[in-house]
């Protein structure tokens, strides 16, 4: 993890940092199911509400120039402004960028429940009262899973700054709840 690429999208009046962001995030993620690695992580350092429109990839250098060489981006170009593979500056610490799974809708919880064999009708009926929807407030991206097919929102959560760094795989979106970054 001593490199880095940063690619930032540019809105314009046709689609809004937010889309294009998606969009670009869609491409990364066909491109590190491809490579199959797990050794590229993803971080968002304009993350506040939204994710922003920066997103860093962080890797070795042979990683990244791999993952580029792969030309992903083909088609968002004209909307991302992106710099070279660069080595990490003065690092700050380390953090684990990862996924937050929300529970957030109880009447599909229980009726996937019921439909496992789980729980029998009355036991769905009897939990549908007593369970309360969970919310969030996290940043997420709208995408769409390669494995399922359907559209969801990935939830995004930048773990505290540690001092050691935590080696580790990412996933194909290029997040881990246990390998970090470096965070500059």
């Amino acid at each position: 993890m001593d490199h880095y690429l940063e690619i930032r999208v540019v809105a314009d009046p046709e689609f809004s940092a937010e889309m294009l962001m998606a969009a670009l995030f869609a491409k990364l993620h066909r491109a590190l199911a491809t490579r199959g690695k797990g050794d590229i992580g993803v971080s968002f350092p304009q993350m506040a509400k939204t994710p922003g429109a920066i997103l860093r990839l962080h890797g070795s250098q042979t990683a990244l120039q791999a993952l580029e060489a792969l030309s992903w981006r083909k088609g968002l170009n004209d909307y991302c402004q992106c710099s070279g593979v660069a080595l990490v500056p003065q690092i700050i610490g380390w953090r684990t960028v990862s996924r937050v799974q929300v529970k957030s809708c109880p009447q599909r919880l229980i009726r996937r429940s019921v439909n496992k064999g789980w729980l029998t009708q009355e036991q769905a009926r009897q939990r549908l009262l007593t369970i309360k929807e969970r919310r969030t407030g996290l940043p997420y991206i709208n995408v769409k899973s390669l494995s399922s097919g359907q559209q969801f929102r990935l939830f995004i959560l930048h773990g505290q700054l540690r001092t050691e760094p935590v080696s580790g795989l990412f996933n194909f979106y290029g997040l881990s709840t246990t390998a970090t970054i470096p965070w500059f």
